[in-house]
This record gives structure tokens, C-alpha cells and sequence, in this order.
């Protein structure tokens, strides 16, 4: 096992199950900080729900999940919230941005809803979104923005609050090959850029083989992929 400062994120024995159905079983993972870590798998694999234990959006039926070397499964619903606001960045398929919010008013809400002054908060904004190419378009509500334009919005937002652990589910598997190429290289650069340890899940094996390592789901285990 790897020296424990060096882990942002670790599940140990963790299972899920409904009733007699067994989503994951037994599943061990370690996600180093600053590293890149592909989750491969069809649908129906069970990366969503692996990906939903690790953001502690859902409990697991057994074993422990720890972020920053913190056992999560005796906190409060108010820790779990707060390491969730300030720990772990999310993006999932769909965007979810609000339509009566421009871009960067979407991206500067978390912060805000931290305690940040709004002048600082788009301040940050502004900087997350021209990182990721889009400073021209700040202004716009997610309406006026193409669909690879609107994920790399969701990204921003998923960074504003500076987390440490970045879970992506899916998140160009709504997009065509090419818009689909373009937001994962942005993806991929701020994730380096800012430093974070990220976890993405994705069907797509050419997009697995850009990050550090791939773990594939295959009959509820996760696997080192060769």
C-alpha cells in the first residue's frame, strides 16, 4: 500500500448491493495525488455507482471510503457535505448548468454559495473558463453555447471551489468524436494544470489510454488493466 499522505482518495472493501443484486463487490482502489485514473467499463458496469460511493452521494453496503486520509462512513451528514463542497469536483454527462445563468454566473455560484465575495468569485471564474478556452463566451447562458462549450462550462464549475478529487462520469459521452476530443484535452490539461487527482469513467478506451493508468470493472471487481 502506498504511503498514505500521498492518497486522495482510497476505497477499502467496498461493496454495493440492493437486496440480492451485487453492483460492485469488494473493491479496493487507490487514487494518488496529481494522478489521472481512467475507470473503464460498459454500461450497466457499475462505474456510476462506484463513482457515486467515491463523491459520498451514496453509501456503500460495506467497506470504507477515505478522502484526505478521512474515514467517511461515521461523519455527519454535514462533514460528508462539506468535504463534498470543498474536497470533491463533479462532472457528469449532461452539463446541468442553470439556463438563466450565463457561464461565468454558473461557475461563480459555488463559490458564492462557500461564503466568497461575488467580485472574487467571477474573478476565479473568468480564470477557470478562459483556461479552458472559452473566454470570449463568459457572458453567454449555456443556450448560446455549443454542446462542447457548455461540458467545459461544467468543468469549470466542478473546479471552482479548488477540490482535490476531481470523479467524472461519462463526461464527453454526449458529445460526437470530434467536440468529444476537443473538451477531454481541456479536461485533461486543467486537471495537470491545477494539480487535482481525478477518477473518470468512461466506456472509451482511446480516451482511457491518455491518463496515467486504467482500472476496468468487469463481473463487480475492479481490475488493473494490462
Amino acid at each position: 500500500m502506498s504511503n498514505t499522505a500521498d492518497i486522495a482518495l482510497r476505497l477499502d472493501n467496498v461493496s454495493r448491493r440492493y437486496g440480492d443484486l451485487v453492483i460492485i463487490e469488494n473493491v479496493n482502489l487507490e487514487l494518488k495525488r496529481g494522478e489521472t485514473v481512467a475507470l473503464l467499463g460498459p454500461s450497466g458496469s457499475g462505474k456510476s455507482s462506484l463513482l457515486h460511493i467515491a463523491g459520498l452521494l451514496e453509501a456503500p453496503s460495506a467497506g470504507e471510503v477515505w478522502i484526505d486520509n478521512i474515514a467517511t462512513s461515521s461523519l455527519s451528514d454535514a462533514e460528508r457535505t462539506r468535504i463534498r463542497r470543498d474536497t470533491l469536483g463533479f462532472v457528469y454527462q449532461f452539463h446541468h448548468l442553470l439556463p438563466e445563468f450565463t457561464a461565468i454566473d454558473n461557475v461563480a455560484l459555488p463559490r458564492m454559495i462557500s461564503g466568497e465575495s461575488k467580485s472574487k468569485a467571477l474573478k476565479e471564474a473568468r480564470r477557470l473558463l478562459t483556461s479552458l478556452g472559452l473566454g470570449e463566451r463568459v457572458t453567454h447562458q449555456p443556450g448560446q453555447l455549443s454542446g462542447g462549450e457548455q461540458q467545459r462550462t461544467a468543468i469549470a464549475r466542478a473546479l471552482a471551489n479548488h477540490p482535490s478529487v476531481l470523479l467524472a462520469d461519462e463526461p464527453t459521452g454526449n458529445l460526437d468524436p470530434k467536440t468529444s476530443d476537443v473538451v477531454f484535452d481541456s479536461l485533461l490539461e486543467i486537471v495537470r494544470q491545477e494539480g487535482l487527482s481525478a477518477l473518470i469513467a468512461t466506456h472509451d478506451r482511446r480516451l482511457a489510454e491518455r491518463m496515467d493508468r486504467t482500472l476496468v470493472i468487469r463481473d463487480q471487481k475492479l481490475l488493473l488493466a494490462a
